[in-house]
């Protein structure tokens, strides 16, 4: 059975930092593309930053500068550092993982963390 599940979230002032954890089971980690998702109230669900398995990243204009993606595939955890937050990161923060062959890849994804940024 897959689960990802995510901690990290809380309440954090304008210009704080969170570290957001994604500790993930029942997949093969080190093989996955993995990234973090954030949906704030009333919008769609975004990607913010992805790494590949061979650790290539990948960060949304927004968050670029700011955040650090980052995985550990000995304890198969995904991380997102967030420095210099801002009211505008308030979301729930969500970690996807995409495993498999190409042609048949499957995604998977945590029930998210809440990140709040206060101005």
């Amino acid at each position: 059975q897959v689960q990802l599940a995510e901690s990290g979230g809380g309440l954090v002032q304008a210009g704080g930092s969170l570290r957001l954890s994604c500790v993930a089971s029942g997949i093969a980690f080190s093989g996955s593309t993995l990234g973090w998702h954030r949906q704030a109230p009333g919008e769609q669900r975004e990607l913010v930053a992805a790494i590949t398995s061979g650790d290539t990243t990948y960060y949304s204009d927004s968050v670029k500068g700011r955040f650090t993606i980052s995985r550990d595939n000995a304890k198969s955890t995904l991380y997102l550092q967030m420095n210099n937050l801002k009211p505008e990161d308030t979301a729930v923060y969500y970690c996807l993982a995409t495993t498999g062959p190409l042609a048949a890849a499957r995604d998977y994804w945590g029930k998210g963390t809440l990140v709040t940024v206060s101005s």
